[in-house]
This record gives C-alpha cells, sequence and structure tokens, in this order.
C-alpha cells in the first residue's frame, strides 16, 4: 500500500459535475434535470456525485455559489468596477453580452434569472442565495456610481432598475434567440440615466 498514489480526482470530478449542472440547470431548467442526467452527462458514479452532493438541492446551491455567483461578478461587478465610470460599465455590460449572445447563435438567458424565476417561490433557503446574488450585482453599481461622486439622487432605485432591465432583457432575448434586446433596454436606460 505504501507508495501508492491516488489515481483519481475527486476536486477535478466535483468541478465536472458542477459544470455539467449548471449548463444542464441553464438549457433545462433545474426541475427538468434529473440527477440521472448530471450522471450520465458527467460520467460519474452515483456514489461519487452523492460523496460531494447527497441532495439535488446541495448541488444547486454548488452552482450557484461556485458558478452563478462567479458568472455575475465576473460579467457585471469587475466590468461596472474597471471601467471609467458605472454608466460606461453598464453600457458596454449590455452590448458585450448582446454580441456574445448573437455570436454564439443561440440564448439560453440569465443563468441567474432562471433560477430566481424557477426556484425563488419554491425554497427559503434557495431564495436566500438568490437574493444575496442580486444583492452583490447591485451593490457593485451603487458602490461605483458613489466612486464617480455622481449626483444621482437614488442610485440603490437605478441599479434595480439595470438590474431588472437586464434580466428582463435576457428573457426576451432568450425568447427571440437573438441580443437585440439588450441593445434595446440599453438604449432606454440611457434616457434615464
Amino acid at each position: 500500500m505504501a507508495g501508492r498514489t491516488r489515481t483519481n480526482d475527486p476536486t477535478g470530478m466535483r468541478n465536472r459535475v458542477i459544470d455539467v449542472a449548471s449548463a444542464a440547470f441553464q438549457t433545462s431548467g433545474y426541475n427538468a434535470t434529473s440527477v440521472n442526467d448530471i450522471l450520465k452527462a458527467s460520467g460519474v458514479s452515483g456514489g461519487a456525485l452523492h460523496h460531494h452532493f447527497p441532495t439535488k438541492k446541495h448541488l444547486i446551491e454548488a452552482v450557484l455559489r461556485e458558478r452563478v455567483a462567479v458568472e455575475v461578478n465576473g460579467t457585471w461587478a469587475r466590468a461596472v468596477r474597471d471601467a471609467p465610470d458605472a454608466l460606461t460599465g453598464i453600457f458596454s455590460v449590455f452590448e458585450a453580452v448582446a454580441d456574445a449572445l448573437d455570436a454564439q447563435g443561440s440564448v439560453s438567458g440569465c443563468p441567474l434569472g432562471n433560477i430566481a424565476l424557477e426556484l425563488s417561490a419554491s425554497d427559503q433557503e434557495l431564495r436566500a442565495l438568490i437574493d444575496a446574488e442580486y444583492r452583490k450585482w447591485r451593490t457593485a453599481i451603487v458602490e461605483k456610481l458613489r466612486a464617480d461622486g455622481s449626483d444621482m439622487a437614488d442610485p440603490e432605485g437605478f441599479a434595480v432598475t439595470v438590474v431588472a432591465l437586464f434580466t428582463g432583457a435576457m428573457s426576451l432575448a432568450k425568447v427571440e434567440q437573438n441580443g437585440q434586446p439588450l441593445r434595446h433596454c440599453a438604449a432606454r436606460l440611457g434616457m434615464l440615466a
């Protein structure tokens, strides 16, 4: 036994399961995706999956914390924070996402928005996780507005408007299968700012 090295990769397997689940929840929805679907697509055993995720709820929690939160931070918080000013950052996100959707040729919706619509009313703990991600998103916008020295009367309300416009535009983009709703909403947002 001494000198044997481990040939399996529990961390890699866990990440693969989260990636597969994240993609499946995004395209098919949480309720329409079975654990067997995830097992089949990830190529892991039931025992390995259940070792890391005893229930499907544990898996959606990991998807929210480890994939959706990272995506929201990368798409929104970082882009707004690194922009010359909040409005430039906000408009650049709308445009970049619209361009990316058009380039990929299909739209699955907003990862956070899809999960929120499907699960917020059915589970208090998941609703709290979802709400925390929306709050981080809005906070990034408000903090940048304040850092810019914005004289906006209600930066929190403006951040809610931005997030609502984006998530609504992503829902329409999913229906229309293109990025045009994001461009329309960004143009209207420019009139409000």
